[in-house]
């Protein structure tokens, strides 16, 4: 028989597990709440069919984003099995003058979601559709925009600066920026600012918003910057053909900003034929 110094060291140790034990029904409410479901996965769908979605997929719902000048609505659409949010722009702006903040002046301004499917038909054409999310025209609530798969993004170029995030060496970031500010010069986009620049997961580089592009201007704009450039971008630039141009964005660019696309083509060409001259092949071109 134990002793009853020992019989209350059992009934002592009892009581500790037994507090130590959190019935389900007493347990915090954060605890007893079930899991929040894992996001869905991004389909693995390829650009085909990517673009029947943005086409044909129902509209559920759309909120402003209140991102840069002109908040774009993100909408969540569904075919029924997938459902997936998309960018859609409606910026449609003209004016014979324009004064920024700042105190300059630009003539016969425009800002169009127009350019964001020019931008990306061109894209295409130079080999980097894959820099951009795919986009497509279509009407929402009786306005006709610009909708773009919403691509899942861990921060945008700003965040990264601010935060002083370094890319991992194996994605080859500058090769990307490099691609980037050559199709910044090609477009004469006046607005890559760093909210544009976005990152994924896997630290790719995606290019959105090219509403302000496309200006008349038979010049670089950013020259400074184009140091180094991808030399099958380059070859597919000098491929470039003004009467595909003028077919593929014929319901988005006016003749002349079209032709205008080709006067910078030559120039990006010049341009390049100088530094690989002045510098040497190997450390301009990769």
């Amino acid at each position: 028989m134990p002793t009853r110094s020992l019989r209350a060291a059992f009934m002592t140790l009892a009581l500790v597990l037994a507090a130590c034990v959190v019935s389900p029904a007493l347990a915090p409410v954060e605890a007893r709440q079930k899991p929040a479901p894992a996001a869905p996965n991004e389909p693995q769908w390829g650009t085909i069919q990517i673009h029947d979605f943005l086409l044909n997929a129902k509209i559920l719902s759309g909120k402003k984003t209140g991102k840069g000048i002109t908040s774009p609505w993100k909408l969540t659409m569904s075919d029924g099995t997938v459902t997936h949010n998309a960018a859609f722009q409606t910026v449609d702006e003209h004016k014979m003058k324009n004064e920024f903040a700042d105190g300059t002046v630009e003539l016969n301004f425009v800002d169009s979601y127009m350019y964001d499917l020019a931008a990306y038909e061109i894209a295409k054409l130079v080999g980097l559709g894959g820099m951009m999310p795919v986009t497509v025209e279509r009407k929402w609530q009786g306005q006709t925009g610009a909708l773009s798969w919403w691509v899942p993004t861990k921060m945008d170029e700003g965040e990264r600066l601010k935060s002083k995030t370094q890319p991992p060496p194996e994605v080859n970031w500058n090769d990307q920026m490099h691609r980037m500010r050559v199709f910044t010069a090609l477009v004469y986009d006046t607005d890559r600012n760093l909210t544009n620049v976005l990152i994924d997961p896997d630290w790719k580089l995606w290019m959105i918003d090219f509403t302000r592009a496309f200006r008349l201007q038979a010049k670089l704009v950013n020259e400074k910057d184009l140091v180094k450039c991808d030399r099958q971008l380059l070859e597919r630039i000098k491929a470039l053909d003004a009467a595909e141009v003028a077919r593929v964005t014929k319901d988005y660019l006016k003749k002349n900003e079209a032709e205008s696309v080709m006067k910078r083509r030559d120039l990006i060409i010049q341009h390049f034929d100088t530094l690989v001259a002045a510098k040497g092949e190997k450390d301009v071109l990769y």
